[in-house]
């Protein structure tokens, strides 16, 4: 199976607030690229954000701000591309926000949620979040909300149930973003 993984942290509650983003790239079952930047939010930080992923406002005043990134990334969001994410009503809406913020242009694409697809697969489990979930594929999550292992995690989660399930179960969870 072909797809990205992304991940985003976001400064506070504002869906428009990124404040890191990563994506991991598969072919064929197999990650062979990656990409994580810091991003500038131009807001202020919430502590409860902080607190959780620990990127403050001193680590991103240097960095870009997302109209400045999007250039970087955005061929990866195409109609047929599928973008996956863990929780990703969470992540597709940040992407959205922040373009919009912006002025830019937001990209169609095909989205797949792996919490959705966990709990489909595996239904016993206490919880399906993603530090749950990796644990039990015996996925390692060394930073639980650093954007780039939480992308790599979900990336595993998804080639994981692929290789066990078949893609063609995989596929009736993708949508197309709008």
């Amino acid at each position: 199976m072909d797809f990205i993984a992304m991940d985003y942290e976001t400064a506070n509650r504002k869906r428009a607030s990124a404040c890191s983003v990563a994506l991991v790239v598969v072919r064929d079952n197999q990650v062979i690229d990656s990409f994580y930047s810091l991003i500038n939010p131009e807001t202020e930080f919430d502590r409860q954000n902080i607190r959780i992923h620990g990127i403050t406002p001193e680590m991103v005043a240097d960095a870009p701000n997302f109209a400045t990134m999007w250039p970087h990334i955005q061929s990866f969001f195409s109609v047929q591309q599928i973008v996956a994410a863990h929780n990703s009503p969470f992540d597709v809406s940040v992407l959205k926000h922040s373009l919009q913020r912006y002025g830019v242009k937001v990209p169609h694409y095909q989205v797949i949620d792996t919490v959705k697809t966990s709990r489909k697969f595996f239904p016993n489990l206490p919880n399906h979040r993603l530090d749950t979930v990796s644990v039990a594929l015996e996925i390692p999550l060394p930073h639980h909300h650093h954007a780039l292992a939480d992308a790599y995690a979900c990336a595993e989660i998804l080639v994981t149930e692929t290789q066990q399930f078949g893609e063609g179960r995989i596929r009736p969870f993708m949508k197309l973003t709008t």
